[in-house]
């Protein structure tokens, strides 16, 4: 643990340099991510071959030494292991059979199942702990309920999760069913892959700035608490970073309310307003505009430094404030990284 930055900055220790890793780092951007892929045939494919799977894991810690790899995998695979059927359609993202009745809902197969389908998913952790560098750490990841729930209510994503909110407001036992069988799923799937050999878990809820008052902490924060409490239960110290993206002012507090030892922010927040509100609770994980990696230039240089020197006086892991996009310069990764340990 000594040698990794990524878990010292977990363990609430404040750094000279931020450990660094991007959300979607192996990904689209990166052409030997492209030759991968079209090797495995197809998206899912891809996330279900082991040895593929490890292949593109590996891609950006060889290409810019990241201080962390994170699993390569997809938070459609819980809903798949529940029995959703899901499939990707070129250019346009992922579709998924609906639940929106009791009837759908009851065609779902048991928690208890999921580990036959996502048993290739735990050989690629297996793989990983084996072959990463013993000063990178290993981050395992799932979808956070709402937001994965947003998907299975609608069948794809959509700009508002209008679907889902409508769902919980014209048939609530069934969305709050729905969302208890994910928070279950995400519980044991995560379980899964630390016992397979991630040291950290992130719960990725990219859909809970449209979650208002209440909702926000009914859906959102509390299954978060619950299913870190429990992993925490389970695997006494794994540290867990959890991303209420579009979380706003919601983000105070966040850390306390869950047990989450780091919190993830998006670029809606300024980095001073973190320093000042989330740093004193955790750590904190982000926030550099992800057009930035599009874009370059001195603009990109200058809010990297700027980020790295508001957050200097606490615990922080360097990141994105979403994830790196295809049309990104991996030229420009390496110049952001410069800039951080410049």
């Amino acid at each position: 643990m000594a040698e990794k930055t990524i878990l010292r900055a977990l363990a609430g220790e404040t750094q000279d340099v931020p450990p660094i890793w991007m959300m979607r780092q192996a990904g689209r951007y990166l052409p030997e991510y492209r030759a991968t892929r079209a090797k495995a045939g197809d998206f899912l494919s891809l996330c279900y071959n082991s040895d593929l799977a490890t292949e593109v894991t590996l891609q950006p810690i060889r290409r810019y030494g990241f201080d962390a790899a994170i699993l390569f995998a997809d938070i459609l695979l819980v809903p798949q292991a529940l029995g959703a059927d899901l499939w990707f359609i070129a250019g346009e993202g992922p579709r998924l059979s609906t639940i929106t009745s009791q009837a759908e809902l009851e065609q779902l197969r048991p928690v208890a199942d999921i580990h036959e389908t996502l048993s290739p998913i735990y050989q690629t952790v297996r793989n990983l702990s084996q072959e990463l560098p013993r000063d990178i750490t290993l981050i395992g990841f799932a979808g956070a309920p709402w937001t994965v729930a947003t998907y299975m209510v609608a069948g794809r994503g959509t700009p508002d999760q209008g679907p889902a909110h409508a769902l919980k407001q014209e048939n609530k036992p069934v969305f709050e069913a729905l969302l208890d069988r994910v928070t279950e799923a995400t519980i044991e799937y995560l379980s899964a892959q630390i016992e397979a050999g991630a040291e950290v878990v992130k719960l990725f809820d990219s859909w809970a700035g449209s979650l208002k008052d209440k909702d926000f902490e009914k859906y959102s924060r509390d299954p978060a608490a619950r299913i870190i409490t429990e992993l925490k239960r389970r695997h006494p110290g794994i540290p867990v970073i959890a991303f209420p993206r579009g979380a706003g002012d919601k983000y105070i507090g966040f850390a306390r309310a869950t047990g989450a030892d780091c919190v993830a922010v998006d670029e809606t927040v300024s980095p001073e307003w973190v320093a000042k509100h989330l740093q004193p609770d955790s750590c904190v994980q982000g926030n550099l505009k992800s057009s930035h990696m599009v874009t370059g230039g001195d603009a990109m240089i200058s809010e990297t430094r700027h980020i790295v020197e508001a957050l200097r006086n606490g615990p922080h892991i360097f990141n994105l404030g979403h994830g790196i996009t295809p049309d990104a310069d991996p030229d420009n990764v390496q110049r952001m990284i410069d800039a951080i340990r410049g």
